[in-house]
């Protein structure tokens, strides 16, 4: 059965991301992982990578091409919670060196609810049901 993974697009930020996810959820498995060859300017960065976190799969690379577009919070991974100590936990980790899009707070769609931008560019929804 095909299904439907998403794909994060990084230029340079790819392995910094990789490292901030690994750190900030226990489960995180690194489950793929190309670096470019060891000559040209990519050297170093992420050719390709797939990890997962919370059972889910995400694929993700720095792109070999340099373009103008970058991520906005239009796209966000939504986590949901098991509890306020977790959605604590990754609020701070996520958010630090990033941005709040939305602090931690009841906004009558959920008892508690975060929206922020991680320091690589992701936007992460944060969610107590």
């Amino acid at each position: 059965m095909q299904k439907i993974t998403p794909f994060l697009m990084f230029q340079g930020k790819c392995k910094p991301a990789l490292d901030l996810y690994q750190k900030t959820f226990p489960d995180f498995e690194l489950l793929e992982y190309a670096e470019y060859p060891d000559t040209g300017e990519l050297k170093g960065q992420v050719q390709m990578a797939t990890f997962s976190i919370k059972g889910e799969r995400i694929i993700c690379n720095d792109s070999s091409i340099k373009h103008a577009f970058d991520f906005t919070p239009s796209f966000s991974l939504f986590i949901d919670c098991d509890d306020e100590t977790e959605q604590d936990h990754y609020f701070n980790s996520l958010s630090k060196g990033g941005f709040t899009l939305m602090p931690l707070d009841n906004y009558g769609f959920s008892r508690r609810f975060a929206w922020v931008a991680d320091p690589c560019g992701i936007s992460w929804q944060i969610n107590l049901p």
